[in-house]
């Protein structure tokens, strides 16, 4: 059976015979294989806008490539947040490798800030599980740290086609314990895992404060390891870090290579608009790409989210792209550090993330202990980390405020009595919230 990487892979080059490479990196450039069968093929993006062309211009194209392939009828499904979240609670999981053949490491664009994890990703591609195993990669959002887990993954993939390559992300292996827990398939769970050549988890800090999560994990990690099987995480900071994660797995995690990726410097930064830009077919002035450079610092996925927004303004808008345009374009994008505030929706999606409790639970009324100490927690930090007033902040839990008022007298006399349970997990969520912005 050929991989989906292979086949996503032919797929888009048959597209982009017919509608060109710049529509292809438009609408395909975030897609993801959620799962391939010669019957279906599942797709993911994070974009209503994508989504929605992908379903009603690009269905038909995307069929007639599969039956190229495959010689049957296959039915697309283009999945949104919603629709991927469901589909991955109920432990639904492809066999295939379901990474964007698009992230490889001839894409990467590498400078000072990221230099030593890109070469470090490199040699474990080559020799996986003999050289820097763990491999760990940490630093802020949207620096480059799933792209190189993807090129790892492809890489291994091009050399051993047959490779069990595994990848999940650390919230997913949380819900997916407690699915295989609730319907007893604890070994199938296990199985899963611990079989893997290779093991990819994105986003590991997320297991941290899960008793459960952790135990599953720590026995996962033994056998790969003495297996000699290639590991790589990714988080949001080093393990030391993790107030809330075990010390026996954070010296696990240390056994390897920590590695960190820092926001790229200026000289970076304009190398990878350029590169984005070319892709789709734009020629930027050099007035235009420092513009860019110097208003965004922090962010890869910004940068490129920018070009695509200049491309689509072009395209409507028949501008030449000369400096006037372009700022009136993508000010919006611009903002300032310090002033972009969290909203009560990601407050309290991280709180959830953190505690294992669906949104709807959060806002409900089950009193349980976890549950509520969940809820006192997101109203303390929507109460810290936004301007809403206690009223609004009751709305979202269809509260009065002074039941939001006593909620987060609660918590504060607990962080005031030492409860350093508490104050290692609202720092460690906090540091989740912060990495979202």
């Amino acid at each position: 059976m050929y991989s989906s990487a292979y086949v996503w892979a032919k797929v888009l080059s048959n597209i982009e015979e017919r509608l060109g490479a710049v529509t292809v990196s438009a609408w395909f450039d975030d897609a993801e294989v959620v799962e391939l069968s010669e019957d279906r093929l599942i797709l993911y993006t994070a974009s209503d806008f994508r989504r929605d062309i992908i379903s009603r211009r690009c269905t038909g194209y995307i069929q007639d490539a599969l039956k190229e392939i495959f010689n049957s009828d296959a039915k697309l499904v283009v999945f949104g947040e919603k629709e991927l979240e469901a589909y991955r609670s109920k432990g639904s999981q492809n066999s295939f490798m379901d990474f964007n053949p698009q992230f490889t490491f001839e894409n990467f664009v590498v400078g000072p800030s990221n230099r030593f994890a890109h070469g470090a990703a490199i040699a474990v591609s080559r020799n996986p599980g003999q050289v820097y195993n763990p491999l760990f990669i940490y630093g802020p959002a949207g620096v480059g740290k799933t792209h190189l887990l993807y090129a790892i993954a492809n890489g291994i993939r091009r050399n051993n086609p047959d490779a069990n390559v595994v990848y999940i992300k650390g919230d997913q292996f949380t819900n997916e314990l407690i699915a295989a827990l609730q319907n007893g398939k604890n070994i199938e769970f296990r199985s899963k895992y611990r079989e893997a050549d290779l093991f990819l988890i994105d986003d590991i800090q997320f297991i941290a404060g899960k008793e459960s999560t952790q135990e599953e994990f720590f026995h996962t990690f033994n056998k790969l390891y003495e297996e000699h099987k290639q590991i790589v995480m990714t988080s949001d900071r080093k393990p030391s870090d993790m107030l809330t994660l075990e010390d026996r797995l954070k010296t696990r995690f240390e056994w390897g290579l920590l590695a960190d990726i820092q926001p790229p410097d200026y000289e970076t930064r304009m190398a990878i608009l350029k590169n984005k830009a070319r892709s789709l077919g734009l020629e930027l002035p050099d007035d235009v790409c420092n513009y860019i450079a110097i208003n965004i610092t922090n962010n890869v996925r910004q940068i490129e989210g920018t070009v695509k927004k200049i491309l689509a303004y072009r395209d409507l808008n028949d501008m030449p792209l000369d400096l006037p345009n372009v700022s009136r374009a993508i000010d919006d994008m611009f903002k300032s550090e310090g002033n972009v505030l969290p909203t009560p929706a990601l407050i309290i999606s991280q709180v959830c993330k953190f505690y294992s409790i669906d949104e709807t639970v959060l806002r409900g009324s089950l009193k349980n202990k976890g549950t509520a100490e969940a809820r006192q927690i997101a109203m303390y930090l929507i109460r810290k980390l936004t301007s809403l007033s206690l009223p609004d902040i009751g709305k979202e839990f269809a509260r009065d405020h002074s039941t939001v008022l006593h909620s987060i007298r609660k918590v504060e006399v607990a962080l005031k009595n030492g409860n350093s349970a508490m104050q290692d997990n609202i720092r460690d969520i906090t540091a989740n919230i912060n990495s979202c912005l």
